[in-house]
């Protein structure tokens, strides 16, 4: 903080959330309090067998499972999900998994303002913010709506211990990603702050212990705890560098979500070290390093994470079409979004290598 007046704005709405082991149980309870009669439940292909449990413990709370959720939110499957909500005349929607699966019901709220439950298994923080991504022709674009902000956040430490070490890892790093944009934000506020802190050391003080022993309950709830702190500071602040990047880099070559977040972190975070000192002093205090990009990579690195985009499968001809994307409508940041400086932050983060 600076020594001027201290002035902000914060205007932050807010989910109920019911946290802890066996939370789940709660789920038909939680569906009648936002006053729902007809649940549609929404998953991942892969996760419809959590789905179906859902709508066991519904019962006839339960209008029926829809489990094509894809990465990026392609707008061919949410057309196709909102139709299937009104066929099934659903008065509100479930999503049980990560933003995938949270970011379609979120398409869906979006035309027909149908309350979400959302019930995380990954550590993406999507469930606690008014954001939305749509991905159109290759294009991903990104809003604000307080109709998408999910009314209920059910978090059951419980469901993530099947989430496996190469996806917890990266999850928990686009978490951190949130809070380390929060920091920095041009609208940000002390509250915000401080939960950004306090994200980021839940998150790089448990998730290597998760990756170690993905059994262990207690890191599990930290994840999930650091997680919810993440997703809060992301819905209350602007995007700056990274986000842009990650939006433009997995919709145009399609790469998976967390994993991108997880590669541009350490890159976008030295672009603006000398642009946003303070931020970077708090994100090495919470990450216990001298340097933030640094440590950032060298938590990736721990984790046994992926930490360049050429192992993402992104072609290297890509590069200067993204950074010319990023570039061509850049969201507010610290430092300005300059042609070169992007380039070399993307060409540095396909090669993979460690900030200095």
């Amino acid at each position: 903080m600076t020594n001027g007046p201290l002035e902000f704005v914060s205007d932050q709405p807010a989910s109920r959330v019911v946290f802890g082991q066996g939370s789940l149980n709660r789920v038909a309870e939680e569906v009648k309090r936002l006053g729902s009669t007809r649940a549609i439940v929404l998953s991942t292909p892969e996760q419809r067998a959590d789905a179906e449990d859902v709508a066991r413990r519904l019962g006839d709370l339960s209008a029926g499972v829809y489990d094509q959720a894809v990465m990026h939110v392609p707008i061919e499957t949410a057309r196709a999900a909102r139709e299937e909500a009104r066929r099934l005349n659903a008065d509100c929607c479930v999503a049980i998994g990560g933003g995938s699966t949270i970011g379609l019901g979120k398409a869906i709220a979006l035309e027909s303002s149908l309350p979400i439950l959302a019930i995380p298994t990954t550590y993406a923080g999507s469930e606690m913010t008014p954001i939305y991504g749509l991905t159109e022709a290759g294009i991903k674009k990104t809003g604000r709506d307080r109709r998408v902000l999910p009314k209920t956040v059910i978090y059951d430490p419980i469901l993530t211990l099947t989430l496996p070490p190469k996806i917890s890892g990266p999850s928990a790093m686009n978490a951190i990603a949130h809070c380390v944009e929060a920091l920095y934000a041009h609208d940000g506020n002390p509250i915000i702050s401080l939960m950004a802190a306090e994200g980021i050391r839940a998150l790089s003080r448990a998730i290597p212990s998760v990756v170690k022993d993905p059994g262990d309950l207690h890191s599990r709830a930290q994840a999930l705890y650091g997680a919810w702190l993440a997703g809060t500071t992301l819905g209350a602040t602007s995007m700056g560098i990274h986000h842009k990047l990650c939006h433009t880099l997995g919709g145009t070559f399609n790469l998976p979500h967390a994993e991108v977040h997880t590669v541009i972190l350490p890159h976008a975070t030295a672009y603006n070290r000398d642009a946003a000192a303070g931020a970077m002093r708090t994100i090495a205090n919470a990450l216990g390093v001298s340097d933030a990009a640094e440590g950032l990579y060298d938590l990736a690195v721990r984790i046994q994470a992926p930490v360049s985009l050429r192992e993402l499968g992104m072609p290297a001809d890509g590069i200067e079409r993204a950074a010319k994307l990023a570039t061509a409508s850049p969201y507010p940041n610290p430092r300005n979004l300059e042609y070169d400086g992007v380039f070399a932050l993307i060409e540095n983060a396909w090669h993979g290598r460690r900030p200095s």
